[in-house]
């Protein structure tokens, strides 16, 4: 042992490691307290994916196993290639495996066996899960077919005819090097003219100068989606062909058994597919450099073979991309410490100090860009440290595993699928520029925000993750926001008169914009209310539209029930209502439409005087959802002596304190003694006088009425018979009778329905109302629309029949938002445009509460309207919000990535090292130049908080 440890002393080289370590252990601790050593896990995966992408001529992954499976693949592949005898052999198993690895295998692989099995049980294959919108067709799998089977015929037929002399200006692999280079100018130029900046600065002449209607725009941008069509076939089948006809005429892959050939080849051959554009670019580069020098006895033609040529250009070409995108981010970190003033006095002197010392920040700049790691400002001040090499994700967990999920959070999931379509057409025409894996984007539109990443890329697709930042106006949040609208105002909204190539003004920032995009989503609409729910007239008609709303919903109700009970099972037709048998009413979905049930949150209203609403009942953060009752809820509001009226709900009962809820009206309610009551209106067994009334006969607990008889008596003066015939005659329900119009008159005719419906119609209404029978208030309308009814003698009974309540509630949302539309379209002029409406309401709106669970149903299921009332306590007004799915245009610029990832490693550093978790700490303010505040939100949870983020989005660029 002794000897051996004389020997491993005497070796000159370990002896200047042993010192070189000794002193790199005594800067670990200060290392790791700057946040440069890296952890295990990130220098891990951090150099897989350097080996992957610059060795083997891969791309990052979108996930960790994909990343290490592919990793595996890769490199048994160019270990393989070793060992392969044969030129040929060589040439077709790289050019193959290139091919094949470049795709998006597992997806396909998915969607295949997907495909099988739906086929297998007769049934049709339902969407993929991961994001996956498009499945794989046979069609696509064809194409990829024939263009392996031709790559394959061209490698070997070109490889095993080649004439392998030296080359010159004139052999065929210079010509097709010519060839090359005019195939890049092309497409750089029709890269270029996709975007509305060309570098970034100049405006692109030819595209639209301004379009405020998708229709208008799409006219206008027609000519840059033929010439996207044309790129598109240059990438996808002419670069490709053409760089495997340069690569198979190469001299160097005579040298087998080669290491330097195996993975120089290995990886150019898997580069012409999986990142055609920069394979492209590296291939004109050699070629150039090779028909310039012609000198053999130079280090590059003598000692490196083409692949290791490709492979060194590569490199270079990443580092000096990531060089000046650092280059640039220290620059905009140095204007964003000197323009804002509130820190101008405390960040002068570290500017100064980046100037003077300007040699010793470069150094920090190359040496971040050698390592492929963020560069860090310290607390995003003009203090630059280099952070840890870490993978493109930069964080470990799973992409689109956590959120900060709120009430938001419907909207970016509702236009995720349209934007998914959208961004295929885009990313394949080339709008968004150069595509690579850690590339970012950012959409605006009104108040909603989309961070775009770009984290796989490969043959004919990409994959991405989206994430929603809050729609919440923080003065952060507006300061940044403004500037995204300043900035893409700027080139998007140009005057028709403006100059064609003008120059973007806000070139420092660190957003270009780049394109707009067609998007489904719905915008977002609030109007005031003021003159229309306040006045008089439209109050004193609202009630007469209210019975006949009410006669309408429950006529539709009783139509849609019968139907559904016939379908079922057929029975014998009843003479008596007291022998009618209807299945349960909370038994089928089909008994019920969408807008059937609303929830209402538990702290919905304070108290019942009209000055004291929210634009929305209020609501306790983090219990939105969690304290939504499906019918009415029990609000206990703590009021001492309070009278409690009992509400009963499908799943539960509460109480509701009768002072909060009229405190401004301060009625009282006498006590009466049990079996002295007012005798109550008895309705007894009848029969029907035709015998088709059963259809449309009412639930048999809806019957019986609460009312006295001095009201049942009051009340049926106030049912428009008129409009209860016009109904009966529109209903759908009798066409499979023979005589269905015959049938409709007898009905008509049948007292006993009719008063049945006068007794249920009138009770509903005099419980929206209450006990007197007055003109409402604003107040009053915006309660009852909260589902907060007043106290009255019918309200028990009405409560205890769930269905029946919601219909009522349903009625009266109805009649409100047909009082907003005769107020701003005109008054409706018949009973044919009153059905019209109300059937336009019950089939394309979603008419409620934006708190209730309902509404985000009716997002998710593209209704096409939705209507919510409310009140702004600021401005003392009643509002309206309207929400209108339509196709928009989304602007869609792109992000300084070095930027990007240098805040978010700030990010980390801080509440990771320095344990800064101050809310309102500098660092996370806003700064409209590096858009600090936003790039902190899209960051992933716990550091950042998103609203949103999907999970892999797998692109198909065809």
């Amino acid at each position: 042992m002794n000897v051996f440890c004389m020997f491993m002393v005497n070796i000159p080289v370990l002896e200047q490691m042993n010192q070189i370590l000794h002193i790199l252990f005594i800067f670990l601790p200060f290392l790791w307290a700057l946040g440069t050593l890296p952890p295990p896990d990130a220098l891990f995966l951090w150099a897989m994916e350097q080996v992957l992408e610059f060795g083997l001529g891969g791309s990052s992954m979108s996930t960790h196993l994909r990343l290490l499976i592919m990793f595996i693949i890769s490199t048994g592949t160019a270990v393989t290639s070793y060992f392969i005898p044969s030129t040929v052999g060589v040439v077709l198993f790289m050019t193959g495996l290139g091919f094949l690895l470049s795709l998006n295998l597992s997806e396909m692989v998915f969607g295949l066996k997907h495909s099988v099995t739906g086929h297998r049980v007769g049934t049709k294959s339902k969407a993929l899960p991961n994001g996956l919108e498009k499945q794989f067709t046979w069609k696509e799998y064809l194409f990829y077919s024939i263009v392996l089977v031709l790559a394959l015929l061209e490698t070997g037929l070109l490889h095993h005819f080649a004439d392998f002399s030296q080359i010159s200006k004139n052999s065929p692999q210079a010509i097709v090097g010519y060839i090359l280079m005019i195939l890049f100018i092309i497409l750089w130029i029709l890269k270029e003219i996709q975007s509305v900046y060309i570098f970034g600065m100049f405006r692109n002449p030819i595209y639209p100068k301004h379009a405020q209607t998708v229709t208008l725009f799409l006219e206008k941008q027609t000519k840059l989606m033929k010439i996207g069509v044309v790129r598109r076939i240059l990438i996808n089948l002419v670069s490709p062909f053409a760089m495997i006809a340069f690569l198979s005429l190469d001299s160097s892959l005579q040298g087998l058994h080669s290491v330097s050939v195996s993975i120089g080849f290995t990886r150019a051959f898997r580069m012409v597919w999986q990142n055609t554009e920069n394979a492209l670019l590296e291939t004109v580069i050699v070629s150039a450099v090779h028909l310039l020098i012609s000198n053999t006895d130079i280090w590059w033609n003598r000692n490196l073979d083409t692949g290791i040529r490709l492979l060194l250009v590569g490199i270079m070409r990443d580092r000096l991309i990531q060089f000046i995108s650092k280059l640039q981010f220290v620059v905009t970190v140095l204007l964003a410490s000197w323009t804002e003033k509130k820190r101008r006095k405390s960040t002068t002197t570290l500017c100064v100090l980046n100037i003077v010392f300007s040699p010793f920040v470069l150094v920090f700049i190359v040496f971040s860009t050698l390592l492929s790691s963020p560069l860090l400002p310290l607390f995003t001040l003009p203090l630059f440290l280099v952070g840890f090499p870490r993978p493109i994700q930069s964080w470990p967990g799973v992409v689109g595993t956590t959120a900060c999920v709120c009430a938001d959070t419907v909207y970016y999931y509702q236009m995720v699928p349209s934007l998914n379509t959208a961004l295929q057409s885009a990313v394949a025409a080339g709008s968004l520029g150069l595509l690579l894996p850690g590339s970012h984007y950012l959409g605006r539109f009104q108040d909603r925000l989309i961070w775009i990443m770009i984290l796989e890329c490969g043959y004919t697709y990409c994959c991405i993750n989206i994430k929603g930042l809050e729609l919440q106006e923080t003065s952060c949040h507006t300061a940044e926001a403004r500037r995204v609208d300043e900035v893409f105002e700027g080139a998007f909204e140009q005057e028709e008169y403006a100059r064609a190539c003008s120059i973007n003004e806000h070139f420092g920032n660190v957003l270009t914009p780049c394109t707009v995009l067609p998007v489904k989503l719905y915008s977002d609409a609030r109007n005031v209310l003021s003159g229309i729910i306040d006045s008089h007239d439209n109050l004193k008609e609202f009630k007469g539209d209210l019975v006949k709303v009410l006669v309408w919903i429950l006529l539709q109700y009783c139509s849609r029930r019968s139907n559904m009970q016939e379908n079922v099972h057929k029975t014998e037709n009843k003479w008596k209502a007291s022998l009618i048998i209807l299945p349960p009413l909370n038994t089928s979905p089909q008994t019920e439409s969408p807008e059937d049930t609303d929830s209402l949150n538990s702290e919905n209203l304070d108290d019942w005087s009209d000055d004291v609403f929210g634009e929305e009942p209020t609501i306790k953060k983090g219990k939105e959802e969690k304290d939504q009752l499906k019918v009415l809820p029990g609000i206990n509001l703590p009021i001492p002596g309070s009278v409690e009226s009992q509400r009963v709900g499908k799943h539960s009962t509460g109480t509701v304190t009768e002072n909060s809820l009229y405190q401004a009206v301060a009625l009282g309610y006498p006590a009466t003694d049990k079996g002295k009551q007012e005798a109550m209106a008895y309705i007894p067994l009848m029969e029907f006088s035709c015998s088709h009334s059963h259809l449309l006969s009412l639930p048999e607990e809806w019957i019986s009425n609460c009312l006295p008889n001095s009201k049942v008596k009051e009340m049926s003066s106030l049912f428009p018979e008129d409009w209860y015939h016009f109904v009966l005659r529109q209903l759908e329900c009798f066409h499979s009778e023979e005589n269905a119009s015959n049938v409709v008159e007898e009905i008509a005719k049948d007292r006993v329905l009719k008063d049945f419906y006068v007794h249920a119609v009138m009770t509903c209404y005099f419980s929206l109302f209450g006990v007197d029978n007055m003109i409402p208030s604003p107040g009053h309308i915006l309660r009852v629309y909260s589902g907060i009814f007043p106290w009255s003698l019918a309200l028990d009974w009405l409560t205890e029949k769930p269905e029946l309540f919601q219909l009522a509630l349903k009625a009266f949302r109805y009649t409100l938002k047909l009082m907003i539309d005769k107020a701003s379209l005109g008054p409706i002029e018949d009973f044919k445009e009153l059905t019209n409406c109300l059937e336009e309401y019950e089939s394309d709106w979603y008419i409620g509460l934006v708190s209730d669970e309902k509404w985000k149903e009716a997002i998710l299921q593209e209704k096409p309207y939705l209507f919510s009332l409310g009140y702004d306590p600021n401005m003392g007004v009643y509002t309206g919000r309207v929400l209108t799915l339509q196709e928009l245009l989304i602007q869609v610029g792109k992000l300084n990535a070095e930027a990007v990832r240098g805040q978010w490693a700030n990010l980390s550093w801080e509440l990771l090292y320095a344990t800064n978790d101050d809310e309102e700490r500098y660092s996370i303010q806003a700064h409209p130049l590096l858009l600090r505040n936003l790039t902190v939100q899209a960051a992933d949870p716990p550091l950042g908080y998103p609203i949103y983020s999907s999970k892999p989005l797998h692109i198909h660029l065809f």
